[in-house]
């Protein structure tokens, strides 16, 4: 009954304009279940081993979002089934997600992770270097992927007005690419920012998908 009110508490704070993505990771199935009994059907893992295993044992209608750094080699082990992917950091990556997504006849959604903090521990594109691969012809080949949106992941600071203008600068970026660029493979609706620590700010600065997992399951 916690992980029930745990998520309702969430939910009723980020509103109708946010998603929750439940972060699964670590977590045993029989939790995830709790959870899923509660209502909740996004859920988030970072390791494609783990990913793969929850997805066969629990029931299909989740819809499953990997949230942490994948590998292009483990891009087609998830292929067949994720909804959506968060952590796009490059074009190798895009371009086997792609590849993978024609194996399987779907077009498989995805987040461009960008770097927005101050941390060297943190993947994502470069702001330049995201818009000018945008800009590129090249992007328009990648006709089994939707770009979807955006991802960033602030610094690990309690500075707040820090962690504020992070979230501020994707969402201006977000807003950008949105008024100024039109393609066929892209959809911008998503903006994944904010997790247990910092998400009330996030939801503040416009994110559409908050990724909390301690908050609801408890501490790893």
């Amino acid at each position: 009954m916690e992980i029930e009110k745990n998520i309702n508490n969430i939910k009723n704070i980020i509103g109708n304009y946010c998603r929750l993505v439940a972060i699964s990771k670590t977590k045993p199935v029989e939790l995830i279940l709790e959870a899923y009994n509660s209502g909740q059907r996004i859920f988030g893992e970072n390791k494609v081993q783990e990913l793969e295993e929850k997805h066969l044992l629990l029931p299909k209608d989740i819809q499953w979002h990997m949230v942490g750094h994948l590998q292009t080699n483990k891009v087609k082990y998830i292929a067949p089934f994720i909804t959506l992917i968060h952590s796009v950091d490059s074009e190798k990556l895009l371009k086997e997600i792609n590849k993978q997504a024609l194996k399987n006849n779907r077009t498989i959604d995805v987040l461009f992770q960008v770097y927005i903090a101050n941390e060297t521990t943190k993947f994502g594109w470069d702001k330049d270097e995201l818009l000018e691969f945008l800009r590129s012809e090249k992007i328009l080949q990648y006709k089994n992927i939707n770009i979807a949106g955006l991802m960033g992941m602030a610094t690990n600071t309690d500075d707040l007005k820090t962690i504020r203008t992070e979230f501020r600068s994707l969402k201006n970026l977000f807003e950008f690419i949105r008024n100024n660029f039109s393609l066929a493979n892209m959809d911008l609706k998503e903006i994944s920012m904010g997790m247990s620590g910092d998400y009330k700010i996030a939801v503040e600065e416009g994110s559409t998908l908050v990724r909390v997992g301690s908050s609801i399951f408890g501490s790893r």
